[in-house]
């Protein structure tokens, strides 16, 4: 008799209450729309899609990429030869998360979680791979006065969460407050950037310096102390040095013709009076 009742779409009463036993309609599967639908991580760090199916009943669960129409997972099985993908799922839980470990800038792209339903039931995700970098603000290369201070500022971006840590190093070496006295590091994680600052320097803290983040591409500095002369001296003085012996001697070249022009004028003039 219940199985007529859901056939047929019956309503009956039970003690005066009505309830449905159109059944059919309250088992279709269904996307539960509070999952979030695009996701944003960095090159090499592991990637976890979430797609909720409330009644899925005996239907199974796919991942599909969608630029080729490629099955990556069908259930808790992977269906590609690329096993950087797997399907996660708890029994009992609505879950079904695609992870994908160690993405690339190729794996940019949708993905669709689809439901074994005739006709089929889909819902897209979209997977968004960055390459997160350091940068230090200024030049590449800085010129600072011996007993002045080194100030270096480095902001990484392209991060969707920010770094666990940014390091300093000089010449490859973790920067330590022990190597000397006057070294400070602010790091402020949620504006993902960090500052050095090395009071007094000595001609010793020349070098490399680069700024590591925990994920990320890493940033370098030269920074070049200077003893006995101006900075701006030092950088540009070589160039200015090596320009101006060229231009000393132009100049002399082009008044020798002047004068010599001149000379052969005078003559012509005197000839022909």
């Amino acid at each position: 008799m219940d199985l007529l009742l859901i056939l047929f779409g019956f309503f009956v009463h039970l003690d005066g209450i009505p309830v449905s036993e159109n059944l059919y309609w309250d088992l279709i599967p269904y996307f539960v729309n509070s999952t979030k639908k695009e996701y944003v991580t960095n090159v090499g760090q592991t990637a976890y899609l979430h797609c909720r199916v409330g009644n899925l009943g005996d239907r199974a669960v796919s991942w599909i990429r969608k630029r080729d129409l490629h099955i990556l997972t069908v259930g808790i099985l992977t269906y590609t030869n690329d096993q950087r993908f797997q399907s996660i799922h708890t029994e009992g839980s609505e879950e079904w998360i695609l992870k994908v470990t160690s993405p690339q800038i190729r794996d940019n792209g949708i993905y669709e979680c689809q439901i074994s339903t005739e006709p089929k039931m889909s819902q897209g995700f979209l997977l968004n791979v960055v390459v997160s970098r350091a940068t230090i603000l200024g030049n590449a290369e800085l010129h600072v006065r011996s007993g002045s201070d080194i100030n270096l500022t480095c902001t990484v971006t392209y991060t969707p969460d920010p770094p666990n840590f940014i390091y300093w190093y000089r010449k490859g070496n973790l920067i330590s407050y022990s190597e000397r006295g006057g070294i400070n590091v602010v790091t402020e994680q949620q504006t993902r950037t960090s500052r050095l600052l090395i009071s007094r320097a000595c001609p010793e803290d020349s070098g490399i310096y680069t700024c590591s983040p925990s994920i990320g591409e890493p940033a370098n500095v030269f920074v070049h102390v200077l003893v006995g002369e101006e900075p701006a001296a030092m950088q540009h003085g070589a160039a200015d040095r090596t320009s101006t012996v060229p231009l000393n001697s132009n100049l002399f070249f082009w008044l020798r013709s002047m004068f010599i022009s001149c000379l052969l004028q005078s003559e012509i003039i005197n000839l022909v009076a």
